[in-house]
């Protein structure tokens, strides 16, 4: 049997000890999830043991990290939401693009306005 079947045994509520929720709600699907340093691993589920490695490689968003672990997104979001309890994880977000000032948009307007005059 792989690996993926044996997950598929594996109830979701299994895996989150039976929360459906997330202890705190900052997880958006796009959110950069990074490990917060050397903490302790002992006894973490072999889910949140993963999830630690996977974010110590880089920051990864929470879709990528459900996608890692073959697991729905919500399921995944309580794991995120213990870890970043315990200190293993820390969470940002993403990063966005500067918005251009109105000002200098408007300035740019104007001036081709000019220009094509």
């Amino acid at each position: 049997m792989s690996r993926r079947n044996e997950r598929a045994l594996v109830r979701p509520h299994v895996v989150t000890g039976g929360r459906a929720h997330p202890s705190r709600n900052v997880f958006d699907l796009v959110t950069l999830v990074i490990s917060a340093g050397d903490l302790p691993r002992t006894g973490l589920s072999p889910e949140k043991l993963r999830i630690v490695e996977l974010c110590r490689g880089g920051a990864l968003s929470v879709v990528e990290i459900a996608g890692h672990l073959s697991l729905p997104v919500g399921v995944t979001k309580v794991l995120l939401s213990d870890l970043v309890d315990s200190g293993h994880l820390a969470t940002r977000a993403p990063a966005q693009a500067a918005p251009t000032s109105r000002t200098r948009l408007l300035q740019e307007v104007l001036d081709g306005l000019r220009a094509s005059l």
